[in-house]
């Protein structure tokens, strides 16, 4: 029989979600399923339709990094880095797309499974949901999961979970701003959309060019970031959204957005 697909993408009122779907292999990150996540990104992301992405997964654990059979020496070195090539462009494509992606945690994340919460520009957890980065026990130091998440956590809680893998929990994880907000299970969904309905109400093309300009300027030294930004700002206004929204403003109506 064919294979089942390791994603599902459906679409909404602008809402695109990308379901990891298979569970039974803990939604491994196997270069097959990064494909198929890599594919499901870019499906007409410049479409005036799409206006969020949400990552979602089946089952108790919502990504347990990469697939380890992939990675044992029956495969080459030449396979072993197109594996984690591949998880490197999809994690900066990720803060690439010009729309905002939300990871929906609803379990564990670990590895690089670990990673894609933190390379999402937004992550709502359940209060079940952990985040660890356990490759040192296996012999395996989880480098490139390290990557985002010493860009999202404080250096030393970061370490901390790199030199042990031990987990933080889904508060520990919103206290050191790994996650964006934690809620019960049974709430997810409806926080998840709630958020994302919120995105939807706004300019794609004004919200394309700010995410674009925060990536940029995070890495800059204060003098530069606001140079840079204070240029966007100008470029914003030339926007026929950013005309738009002034004008709304002051007539007191809500704006009507071309995208």
């Amino acid at each position: 029989p064919p294979a089942e697909p390791l994603t599902e993408r459906r679409q909404a009122g602008g809402v695109r979600t990308i379901v990891l779907k298979n569970p039974r292999r803990r939604n491994a990150l196997s270069l097959p399923m990064l494909q198929s996540l890599r594919r499901d990104l870019l499906h007409d992301v410049k479409s005036r339709e799409l206006r969020v992405i949400v990552i979602a997964a089946e089952g108790p654990v919502f990504c347990s990094g990469h697939d380890l059979k992939e990675l044992s020496s029956e495969d080459d070195v030449k396979h072993h880095s197109q594996v984690f090539e591949l998880c490197a462009e999809v994690m900066t494509l990720i803060q690439k797309l010009p729309v905002p992606v939300i990871a929906k945690v609803n379990g564990l994340a670990t590895a690089a499974g670990c990673q894609l919460v933190a390379s999402c520009d937004i992550a709502v957890a359940s209060e079940k949901s952990q985040f660890a980065t356990p490759g040192v026990n296996i012999g395996l130091f989880c480098s490139t999961p390290a990557v985002a998440l010493g860009r999202s956590l404080p250096r030393k809680v970061a370490l901390e979970m790199l030199f042990t893998g031990e987990p933080l929990s889904a508060h520990e994880a919103l206290m050191h701003g790994l996650v964006s907000k934690v809620v019960p299970e049974d709430k997810l969904e409806e926080e998840t959309m709630k958020i994302s309905q919120k995105i939807c109400e706004s300019s794609k093309s004004v919200l394309a060019l700010g995410k674009a300009t925060f990536y940029r300027q995070i890495t800059q030294d204060l003098d530069t970031a606001y140079k840079m930004t204070t240029k966007v700002m100008v470029d914003n206004l030339t926007l026929r959204d950013g005309q738009e929204g002034i004008e709304a403003f002051i007539q007191k109506r809500k704006p009507v957005w071309s995208h």
